[in-house]
């Protein structure tokens, strides 16, 4: 099977996957993003593991896997928002945990740690954020999340046909030499005519609203991209990792949608509710 067609079949189950879960409700949503963390957080810690840096693997697990339970739980009306007031223990525990494993640079493990879990459990946690916990079905409980990824992924392959296509201008070529003005351009004008579209069907924003969420989200969402190839350059490595045939690792498939969720989240509940 050629890479054209591996990446294709990959991105169909993996859409399938995501697209599926949403519509399934917050629950089945939140364990499929649990299991998500989980393999992310092993995955930039495998990255970044050298002989130098060495973060305590299961605690850096453990505590990411608590932080976004916590996030979950509160975004589905299960815990109250004093419940955030656990996880501040579980984070200095990482701190005690570097006594007793004796390694040459411990607070650059215990920096390495909180790094994981802030760059890669909060965002996946912010994210359950974007039901709506009071309806239990239907595109008012649903509509944003799915919304919001439809314009990500409409954005990320806009860029990639219209900067095959046409594009000639270095967008940021000493970080991602193959990404293109013209390209980032087309990316733009699919997710913003995605985002038009969704105030037709998903109408708990109106169209407005819709396209600053778009703006902010292939603002931020193509920054991100450029920050984990930021990371990947930074350590010599084409793909963070081989769990996506045809993708490479799960950092590459959800580098923007972590460090755009941050944003769109404070849109939402600042503009939106």
């Amino acid at each position: 099977m050629n890479n054209l067609a591996t990446r294709s079949l990959t991105a169909v189950f993996f859409v399938i996957a995501m697209v599926g879960s949403a519509l399934l409700g917050q629950t089945v949503f939140s364990f499929l993003l649990f299991l998500i963390t989980i393999l992310s957080l092993n995955e930039f810690i495998t990255l970044v593991s050298t002989d130098k840096i060495q973060p305590a693997v299961l605690p850096t697990l453990a505590v990411g896997g608590i932080a976004y339970g916590i996030f979950a739980a509160n975004a589905m009306g299960i815990m109250k928002a004093s419940g955030f007031l656990a996880l501040i223990p579980f984070l200095f525990l990482l701190f005690f945990i570097e006594l007793w494993r004796n390694k040459a640079n411990p607070f650059l493990n215990i920096g390495t740690s909180l790094l994981a879990i802030f760059y890669i459990a909060l965002p996946f946690g912010l994210m359950m954020y974007f039901f709506d916990p009071a309806i239990h079905s239907g595109t008012e409980h649903y509509g944003i999340v799915l919304g919001f990824l439809l314009i990500l992924w409409l954005n990320d392959t806009g860029a990639y046909f219209v900067g095959s296509l046409i594009g000639k201008h270095k967008l940021f070529e000493r970080i991602s030499p193959g990404k293109t003005w013209e390209g980032s351009a087309g990316g733009a004008v699919f997710a913003f005519l995605t985002a038009w579209g969704l105030s037709f069907i998903f109408r708990q924003l109106d169209a407005a609203q819709w396209l600053i969420l778009a703006a902010i989200t292939i603002t931020t969402g193509s920054l991100g991209d450029l920050v984990e190839s930021m990371l990947k350059r930074s350590l010599g490595i084409k793909d963070s990792g081989n769990i996506l045939p045809g993708h490479g690792g799960l950092l590459d498939r959800f580098d923007a949608v972590l460090l755009s969720v941050p944003f769109v989240f404070v849109y939402l509940a600042l503009f939106c509710r």
